[in-house]
């Protein structure tokens, strides 16, 4: 080690520290690592961690016995290379943001003499297009509630009809394809769009206006869809009293920690108005370092989405590497980026705003999860986990005679299955070792565009645990795994209900629990999820397969035709319910009724 901190390159770049077992513990940056690696230690009268840093770098230098450093260009080639490898291999003592959603903008194209309001996640700096946003939820409700209050051309392909349509006649559409308003005219209604896109609680009454309306006249069908627009327009509302004399665009960052919970939350402020506002709840058994979490917050959130930066920034506490963010931040956006610590004034009140959303957030967190913690401490503790296992990905595959071969990947975060992580896979391998392997490869693959979690649970004995873990080794990340086995009474696996005999692998030994173990039951239960979720999308795989062998048989009904049918019908399933007329504007009679036939006949 002595020998390697005297050898350290003086130019910007990355540095890694390992632990004995040869595993990843921190990843940092620097722009002159000699200097930046050294000042983690004291040298005299030996080498040793330096006293004033943070218990948990403090910790993490105690365990490290080798550095690693790569060198790069410039400050700013160390940041993007240190976030990626942060997000790749989930170091231990790192903090990992896993907040990879995109946030979606509505827009309008103000080049168009009769522009409509679209959603869009993809951002082009073309001066006509005008973002409103980011939503981080409600934007399709909100959107829905516009066109339902605002008379605006519908569709986008509206305009290419002569001819009114039947939302002129329910006067939600003004027909300018029928020249019956001018653009100028047109403009108005935009501009009301826009005003109802940012006072919320305004939209809110002239949508139960509507409601009430509907509901008078007997179309409770509408009524009950403005009902619902409402609901999740007022779950994304901000409840806030401020009024800012200025119309500038803001975003706003504010982070509150407790041990080893951390809540960060985004505002965004646009035209002088809170839009939305999002949050982030992290957790890190070895604590947190506030410096530390509010650059990866930022690093995390305008690094990896495509998203607008603002002119301006506010932050609830200035931290060492704003100035580098910053600045990488103008030469992303092409114009000025100030990332500030308001001291006093109205700026000051937002970021108050935003602290007593984080703490409220937290303290909501604390009484929800307080018995879930002490299971998730258990299962720590039995396996001798290095992370608490807040998230968990867990692995099935299935097949049927090699047939239809898929994998599946369910996710548990905090207190639930997270149902939007959720993947499936189709597979080439023929047995279950080979499928699995597969599986497992093609998520470490994705760890850079989604992080990896806190655990593993894999369906399987020690063979797949230690497939596993080889597999984690060779692409250099550290994370723990545990499986489940079925046991076996009488030669057969037993899997009677409430008395399901499983065993569990990890840290290197076996456990057979008893059935009223809470630890057994919770991975048996992460399990059984991951199980029904592979059987289910086995189960569509092979009805697939098996449709479009029916259509194979038939004679007459080649690949070309076959293909001309899943363009018009999107999927075999679509195809077996269409009817004989439908079938028949994209075959001719004949083809079309062997088609029908075939699947109405049971043949």
């Amino acid at each position: 080690m002595l020998e390697t901190l005297t050898h350290l390159p003086k130019q910007a770049g990355v540095y890694q520290y390992f632990d004995a077992n040869h595993r990843l513990l921190y990843v940092g940056k620097a722009k002159n690592l000699y200097n930046r690696v050294r000042s983690y230690f004291s040298f005299t009268p030996t080498l040793r961690p330096n006293e004033r840093l943070s218990p948990r770098i403090y910790r993490m230098i105690s365990q490290s016995v080798r550095i690693e450093t790569i060198v790069v260009a410039s400050e700013h080639d160390a940041l993007i290379l240190e976030n990626s490898l942060i997000k790749q291999l989930a170091p231990k003592y790192n903090i990992l943001m896993r907040d990879d959603k995109t946030y979606p903008y509505i827009v309008i194209d103000t080049s168009q003499d009769f522009p409509r309001l679209e959603i869009t996640r993809r951002i082009d700096k073309a001066k006509h297009l005008h973002y409103f946003g980011p939503f981080s939820s409600g934007a399709r409700d909100i959107l829905d509630a516009i066109y339902e209050v605002v008379p605006l051309v519908q569709k986008a392909n509206c305009l290419k009809g002569k001819k009114a349509c039947l939302f002129y006649q329910i006067q939600k559409c003004p027909a300018p394809c029928e020249n019956r308003i001018t653009p100028q005219a047109y403009a108005v209604h935009i501009e009301e769009a826009k005003r109802l896109l940012f006072d919320k609680k305004k939209l809110i009454d002239i949508v139960k206006t509507k409601m009430h309306s509907y509901a008078q006249d007997l179309r409770f069908e509408e009524a009950n869809v403005c009902k619902n627009q409402i609901a999740t327009i007022q779950k994304s509302q901000i409840a806030t009293v401020l009024d800012m004399a200025s119309h500038d665009d803001y975003d706003i960052f504010a982070i509150a920690i407790e041990g080893s919970v951390a809540c960060a939350v985004r505002m965004f402020m646009r035209e002088g108005k809170i839009v939305d506002a999002t949050h982030t709840l992290l957790r890190n058994s070895e604590g947190f370092d506030a410096q530390e979490l509010y650059a990866r917050t930022l690093i995390d959130f305008y690094l990896s989405h495509d998203t607008i930066v603002p002119h301006t920034i506010l932050v609830s506490e200035s931290f060492e590497d704003a100035p580098l963010i910053a600045q990488h931040l103008q030469s992303q956006s092409g114009h000025t980026v100030a990332i500030v610590t308001p001291q006093k004034g109205d700026k000051m009140r937002i970021i108050e705003l935003a602290m007593s959303n984080a703490y409220t957030l937290l303290g909501q967190q604390r009484k929800s999860s307080s018995s879930q913690e002490s299971l998730l401490q258990a299962v720590q503790s039995l396996f001798n986990l290095s992370k608490l296992p807040h998230r968990i990905e867990i692995f099935d595959n299935s097949h049927l005679q090699g047939v239809a071969k898929v994998g599946a990947m369910v996710v548990w975060e905090g207190e639930n299955f997270d149902k939007k992580s959720y993947r499936h896979y189709h597979l080439e391998a023929f047995d279950e070792y080979g499928q699995m392997r597969e599986l497992l490869t093609r998520r470490i693959e994705s760890f850079a565009k989604e992080p990896p979690p806190d655990a593993w649970l894999i369906d399987g004995g020690e063979t797949l645990l230690l497939l596993a873990r080889n597999l984690l080794e060779m692409h250099g990340v550290t994370l723990d795994v545990i499986a489940i086995a079925k046991a076996k009474v009488d030669a057969k696996a037993h899997r009677a209900k409430g008395k399901a005999h499983d065993i569990l692998w990890g840290s290197d030994e076996a456990f057979k629990l008893a059935t009223s173990d809470t630890r057994l039951q919770f991975l048996q239960k992460l399990r059984d999820e991951a199980h029904r979720f592979a059987i289910t999308f086995h189960k569509k795989s092979k009805l697939k397969l098996d449709q479009e062998s029916q259509l194979l048989q038939i004679k007459g009904i080649g690949p070309a035709k076959i293909k001309k049918l899943l363009n018009a019908f999107g999927s075999f399933e679509a195809i077996r319910k269409a009817t004989l007329e439908e079938l028949q504007l994209h075959l001719n009679v004949d083809d079309a009724l062997l088609v029908f036939t075939r699947y109405n006949s049971g043949a």
